[in-house]
């Protein structure tokens, strides 16, 4: 017979009263029931835990020996329960994401401030890279989720559209169209372009060659091994225009403009892995999806994620057993 944790209630109650019978009125169960598991335990230790008279019961030295260890077991059984129960519940725990969009400002932005205020003592770490790249990480469980643009499907994935940016046009504030409320690329079609070596600098430097080419130009683009900030400052030094989403707008560099392009957008698309049941991430989800459209639940692509027990969950059901 394995020792089970009313055996460990048992004993450090009738320990704690000094009898079986006001242990048993402690608990709210039969003094007979309380006798007869504290025997079975002495029958499977192999040794006596308490001494009996008529006054009462005392522990043996085996006994305050299985005391002191039952008092620790049920304190590191309480703290599991509780922890576990938080993971369980999505209020603890660790979501690992991939970004492909500024953090300055929009949709992304707002999720990730109104998560933490929920969500406090989840940790959120965070990967910059391209949506490929993001995805076979995805697959190889070292991200819970990227968001990407785009609304293309991924092999194993679940996607979902949760927002658009509009597209801007990046330019030194002494460029002729500075002070336009809006530009087109008919407007910058001649102009040489610069992008970064890193992620989203391929992805910028196909976008335009397809909106130019569709103009009946070929650009001139050249690829810089610096970041984002660094590219801004080439921009506002001359050595090139760049384009970049609508959340970069909110930070502010030196000698540069933003200026939107007319009709043109990206969206912006969540993707997991259909069967990853971190309950962080799936309140991490759950808010974005309802922040994209709080009145109606957007469309799941690839497959409609299941419905798993997670291994949280289980533990909690085996621990309160």
């Amino acid at each position: 017979m394995p020792v089970q944790i009313r055996h460990i209630h048992f004993v450090i109650a009738a320990a704690d009263y000094g009898s079986f019978r006001r242990a048993a009125l402690a608990l709210g169960v039969q003094e007979s029931a309380i006798s007869r598991r504290i025997r079975e335990l002495e029958e499977r230790l192999g040794t006596t835990i308490f001494v009996r008279s008529s006054c009462g019961v005392r522990l043996t030295r085996a006994g305050m020996q299985f005391v002191q260890r039952g008092r620790k077991a049920l304190v590191e059984i309480g703290l599991a329960r509780t922890e576990v129960g938080a993971i369980g519940r999505g209020e603890d725990g660790h979501v690992k994401i991939g970004i492909f969009s500024s953090l300055a400002s929009g949709f992304l932005s707002d999720l990730i401030l109104s998560f933490g205020k929920r969500y406090g003592t989840v940790k959120l770490t965070f990967t910059d890279g391209n949506p490929a790249e993001h995805a076979a990480a995805i697959r190889r469980r070292r991200l819970d989720v990227a968001f990407v643009t785009g609304t293309a499907k991924w092999e194993g994935c679940d996607s979902l559209h949760l927002w658009s940016e509009r597209v801007y046009a990046v330019l030194p504030s002494s460029h002729q169209f500075a002070n336009a409320p809006q530009i087109t690329f008919k407007d910058i079609e001649g102009e040489s372009f610069i992008v970064s070596e890193s992620a989203p600098g391929q992805e910028i430097h196909d976008y335009l060659m397809k909106r130019l080419a569709d103009l009946g130009h070929h650009p001139e683009i050249d690829q810089q091994a610096v970041g984002r900030d660094n590219l801004m400052h080439l921009v506002a030094l001359g050595r090139g225009l760049t384009i970049t989403s609508e959340a970069t707008t909110a930070a502010q560099f030196p000698g540069v403009v933003f200026r939107p392009i007319a009709g043109e957008t990206l969206p912006f698309s969540a993707v997991w892995l259909r069967d990853n049941d971190n309950p962080a991430f799936r309140n991490l989800l759950a808010l974005a999806r309802s922040m994209a459209n709080p009145k109606e639940t957007p469309e799941i692509r690839s497959g409609s994620a299941p419905r798993l027990r997670s291994a949280a969950t289980s533990q909690i059901r085996d621990l309160s057993r």
